[in-house]
């Protein structure tokens, strides 16, 4: 496929922008990127963008897309296993349903890459998987997994586990169960590692929970912590610390609130959602304005929507409020496209468009955040969608 007479928007760490280019794309991989005068015709399938500026595939850094699935109540909702509070062998992939409407509405907004996985009952709720929007096979639909390692704190477990009597039912417990669980994890770890080294000692028995933490604590996968509150926020940080973990925070709604400690720890943020209501007691210092005060102020900002709390397809709409309220808007597109990427580390994959990276492009005849536009086209692995 060649995609001609766009503007491009690279997205690329030089921030490389196109005035009159083109993209070829073969194999679902992109093969070339230049300016027209450079052009030669392939003979493949060819979109003419007439103008209009193409930006790399959208990224959705946080959601449970295809875990809860639209119009169906519990015989579709495999987002939580609440019925024990620590689930780090559970698999997103063995939950999603690529067959969701979620999808084809993400690939009709332009986000063709998503990290999704089990919700925040859990104190430690399991494996997240990046996946594409496109595909119907969940195991060829894969980006990365596991791609992070999904934990919770705050009102959430307290809440699930307060109505079943059992621990945790306050923050501390919550904190108490990870550190208890990562401590056994890492023992298993290096138990293991002494029986592989002397013939004389047995491997430890096997612990599918503790084997699921073992990439965690190689800092092969980053921690993805749930924290709204600035409280919730410095408990993950400081078991962050403990154990080594690469941390990710998710939400931080009140991020912005401690910019200093944020900056002073270098701790990046997917953060929203913000097209929400202030539905319980922790998000009482929501702000729209949020994402815009942390990334100006040097902190590494993506923007999520935690589909379904926020539909899938509002991504670049969130976008555009963040704008609204005071983000700058070039940030604000990073932070759906390269720097999401780069906070998921599937920036190896998706999130500019350069050589090598996967065929998904977005067109638009305005800006990505005009609300009252759609995408002319969609291309995703190199395959035209729609417009």
């Amino acid at each position: 496929m060649d995609i001609i007479n766009a503007k491009i928007f690279t997205m690329n760490d030089e921030d490389t922008i196109i005035e009159n280019g083109y993209i070829k794309i073969k194999d679902g991989k992109i093969f070339e990127v230049g300016d027209m005068l450079s052009y030669s015709p392939s003979g493949d399938e060819l979109i003419d963008a007439d103008g209009a500026s193409a930006y790399p595939g959208f990224i959705d850094g946080h959601t449970h897309l295809g875990m809860f699935e639209d119009g169906l109540c519990f015989e579709g909702d495999d987002g939580n296993e609440s019925t024990d509070p620590i689930t780090p062998q559970l698999r997103a992939i063995d939950a999603i349903n690529p067959f969701d409407r979620g999808f084809e509405e993400a690939l009709e907004g332009g986000i063709t890459t998503v990290l999704t996985g089990p919700g925040s009952a859990n104190p430690i709720a399991g494996e997240f998987a990046a996946i594409k929007t496109y595909g119907k096979r969940i195991d060829k639909m894969i980006v990365s997994a596991p791609a992070a390692m999904k934990f919770a704190l705050g009102e959430n477990p307290k809440s699930v586990y307060n109505d079943k009597s059992q621990m945790p039912v306050t923050r501390m417990a919550t904190a108490a169960l990870i550190r208890e669980t990562l401590y056994k994890a890492k023992r298993y770890m290096e138990d293991k590692a002494k029986a592989q080294n002397d013939d004389e000692l047995d491997e430890p028995e096997y612990d599918a929970k503790c084997e699921a933490l073992i990439p965690l604590l190689e800092r092969k996968i980053p921690a993805h912590f749930h924290a709204h509150r600035a409280d919730d926020i410095f408990t993950a940080i400081r078991i962050a610390k403990e154990f080594n973990l690469d941390l990710v925070l998710v939400h931080a709604t009140e991020g912005y609130m401690i910019l200093d400690e944020l900056k002073e720890e270098n701790i990046p943020v997917l953060a929203g959602p913000y097209m929400t209501d202030r539905s319980k007691p922790e998000l009482k210092n929501l702000s729209r304005a949020a994402t815009g005060i942390m990334s100006n102020n040097g902190i590494k900002t993506a923007i999520i929507t935690d589909h379904p709390e926020t539909p899938i397809q509002f991504l670049p709409l969130t976008a555009a409020v963040a704008v609204r309220e005071g983000m700058d808007e070039y940030d604000a597109i990073r932070a759906i496209t390269s720097t999401a990427a780069k906070i998921c580390k599937i920036y190896n994959r998706v999130g500019s468009i350069e050589i090598g990276k996967d065929g998904d492009i977005v067109l638009f005849n305005d800006s990505p955040l005009d609300v009252m536009k759609k995408p002319k086209a969609v291309i995703a692995g190199g395959k035209f969608i729609n417009s």
